[in-house]
């Protein structure tokens, strides 16, 4: 079975990091959100792999090729960025001699035993339920357990199961079929070819469906869910114990993760920061951040902070003489 990444978007949630740098190659916890989806898929024991690129797409094409030279890999460009089931359509030449594929979405950190989406005998999705339904697609199911109906971002749902990005489709043919049908007849949500709205017309055809519990779900596509996300994973891969090089006059607040070849003097790091490779830290103070490759960082302070890779920052130093019964707020 193959596994397919769509990762064309343009990430506009997450610009400005996003007007150079491919959303799925920002670090997360010491690695590009998209090594977090290939590590678990090859854990899975998946050797193929199609990956939809577009926007700064030859940046995923090199990475993955450098890092991950054992695996089989297809790119296949997306000219004109229509929605997720026109990303699959045009992997269509890639795909539709398969009987089961495996879906991904390029932005999705998840944690969860793929095994049983894997060994399911029917077209199956991952879901988790949210407090707000309507920024997702939704999944209703009937009495059996069966889906009934798939909506993408519905303005009144009738279900909080949200879908995470992880489907496994027993029937590429007829899912191929489904978009094919939508694109055209241009039936279209939000001005986008759907994946929900192809998979719908698979059920209404009688294609049994069902889906499958996620433990943990981050949808990286906002800053506030990648600090989030940065969080956690860095305290569920438990840092603590990882033998970092000694920085000159330097406090590290675990959990953090520090790329090779950094430098790092008179300063605090942690709790929660990411520092890529290739950075150059001084007289700072930053905790709950993503840090990103190949930038300078002097005399800052960042609290939940996203910094770009190749970047300069440079802080206000002061030299103060202050007597007795004062009050200085710089804020």
């Amino acid at each position: 079975m193959k596994a397919l990444i769509p990762v064309a978007g343009a990430g506009l949630r997450l610009r400005p990091h996003t007007y150079t740098q491919p959303k799925p190659l920002i670090p997360v916890a010491g690695k590009p959100i998209l090594a977090h989806i290939i590590d678990e898929l090859i854990a899975a024991n998946f050797k193929e792999f199609v990956f939809v690129i577009g926007y700064l797409g030859e940046k995923v094409k090199d990475f993955v090729e450098h890092n991950y030279p054992n695996i089989h890999t297809t790119f296949v460009v997306q000219e004109e960025r229509e929605g997720l089931a026109h990303a699959i359509w045009t992997a269509k030449d890639a795909i539709e001699n398969d009987d089961e594929l495996f879906i991904v979405l390029g932005d999705t950190v998840f944690e969860m035993d793929l095994s049983s989406m894997i060994e399911s005998p029917i077209t199956c999705f991952g879901v988790k339920e949210v407090a707000d339904p309507r920024d997702f697609g939704i999944v209703e199911l009937d009495g059996k357990g069966f889906v009934k109906r798939v909506i993408e971002k519905p303005r009144i749902p009738r279900s909080n199961l949200a879908l995470v990005g992880l489907y496994k489709i027993h029937e590429v043919s007829d899912l191929l079929r489904g978009i094919e049908y939508n694109i055209q007849n241009d039936i279209r949500t939000n001005g986008e070819f759907q994946l929900a709205d192809a998979l719908q017309r698979m059920i209404d055809l009688g294609v049994k469906m069902t889906t499958v519990s996620v433990n943990n779900w981050f949808d990286c596509g906002k800053k506030e869910i990648l600090l989030e996300t940065n969080a956690i994973l860095l305290q569920k891969n438990n840092t603590y114990d990882v033998d970092l090089p000694v920085f000159d006059n330097t406090i590290i607040v675990h959990p953090v993760s520090i790329g090779e070849n950094c430098v790092i003097t008179d300063s605090i790091i942690g709790p929660f920061v990411t520092v890529a490779a290739n950075t150059k830290i001084d007289a700072s103070i930053i905790r709950d951040s993503i840090i990103g490759s190949y930038s300078t960082l002097r005399e800052i302070i960042l609290n939940k902070s996203i910094i770009g890779s190749d970047t300069s920052i440079r802080g206000i130093r002061r030299s103060l003489n202050i007597g007795d019964n004062t009050e200085i707020d710089f804020s």
